[in-house]
């Protein structure tokens, strides 16, 4: 089987850049079209203070369309680094799990790859497991990336 278009999730984090890097380097020995996927939530200023408050520099990487972008641009520096030439940014508002599936399907992706690991542990057991939850759902194949070190 060869596949024809990979998405690949980011959140910005160093570790979803690692996630990024796997996809590109695949989709640049198959041939495939890269869709680097960012989802977002948009806060309002009181419940961006919360937020912050709560993770620190995270809540920055995932708030509004602006770090979104940015962090899109960040992991297309990466996937060209990894020789993927065919690549198209998607960033949209709503639960990463929801954006990643429905982005996956509009794409017509016939492989999702994520990291192993989420945001930070803490709001991995809040908010549940992203690679779990993509698994279960997709609807196509997927590729969870080991994308944290020292394992």
């Amino acid at each position: 089987m060869t596949y024809q278009t990979v998405l690949v999730g980011t959140d910005g984090s160093r570790s979803s850049f690692r996630a990024v890097g796997a996809a590109a380097a695949l989709a640049a020995a198959t041939g495939a079209r890269l869709v680097l996927a960012c989802a977002y939530v948009q806060l309002r200023e009181p419940e961006l203070s919360k937020a912050a408050d709560q993770l620190g520099d995270l809540a920055y990487k995932v708030t509004g369309s602006t770090p979104a972008d940015d962090a899109l641009r960040t992991a297309r520096e990466h996937a060209v680094a990894a020789g993927a030439t065919d690549i198209v940014l998607a960033a949209e508002r709503g639960d990463a799990v929801d954006v990643l599936v429905s982005l996956a399907e509009r794409h017509k992706a016939d492989l999702l790859v994520v990291g192993n690991r989420g945001l930070n542990s803490l709001a991995g057991r809040l908010l549940g497991s992203v690679p779990s939850n993509v698994s279960h759902r997709a609807g196509r194949d997927v590729l969870i990336v080991h994308t944290t070190s020292g394992h």
